[in-house]
């Protein structure tokens, strides 16, 4: 119910004036988070926030602490076990050195591309009120979704960095884009909608967020 109620709240479109300009003009930081667990320990985890400077990106800010996640792993409900502590680093940001604040979150995981359409990207967009992206290393099996020989096939049909294809769901909505993010990766990444912000923009900023195959922000 909690997640129906939330999911009500998602904008999929461009809300900010920085979002309309062709070079982003007026976007000044980019933020990434990122939950990650100890191999063989799915209680104890290290929540990241890193904000870079935009177009430049360079370290502004970083905030990691090891966490105690308490919730149950149940599909598709992974963003209860781990946003509160993201929203907590989010918060602290804006508390504390609020001229560092993100205009954009780049996310660690999916946005629309969900079992329910409200993902980890959408979840804390949502919480947060900031623009926020999902961006995935691997395809999650949603919507009649399947990482196969067709699927491989369009991937290796993206040559260059920036290229990129739709996710088009069995029910016929386009649910994310697959990406190949960087001239010297063939390993695409899945980037998804969270909030505020639309699909053709979301996969022009990771474009140009990454150095490498994963946007700065996250990598960071």
């Amino acid at each position: 119910r909690e997640q129906a109620r939330l999911k009500a709240s998602v904008l999929e479109e461009d809300t900010e004036e920085w979002q309309k300009d062709s070079s982003f003009a007026g976007l000044e930081r980019v933020g990434g988070v990122d939950l990650s667990y100890i191999k063989g320990d799915d209680t104890n985890a290290c929540a990241s926030l890193v904000v870079l400077s935009y177009p430049a990106l360079e370290v502004l800010y970083e905030d990691c602490r090891m966490v105690a996640v308490g919730a149950p792993y149940v599909a598709g409900f992974l963003a209860f076990r781990e946003v509160p502590f993201l929203v907590e680093a989010v918060q602290r940001l804006q508390r504390e050195k609020p001229e560092l604040g993100p205009q954009v979150l780049l996310v660690d995981g999916n946005g629309l591309l969900h079992p329910r359409g409200f993902g980890v990207a959408c979840h804390l967009g949502v919480l947060t009120d900031l623009p926020c992206i999902g961006v995935a290393k691997n395809l999650l099996h949603v919507d009649g979704l399947v990482r196969d020989e067709l699927h491989r096939e369009q991937v290796r049909s993206l040559q260059h960095g920036g290229d990129s294809f739709p996710l088009m769901g069995a029910s016929g909505g386009v649910l994310g884009m697959v990406l190949r993010s960087y001239n010297n990766s063939s390993k695409p990444l899945y980037v998804s909608v969270g909030h505020r912000v639309c699909l053709e923009t979301a996969v022009r900023l990771v474009t140009s967020c990454c150095k490498y195959r994963i946007p700065e922000p996250i990598r960071q």
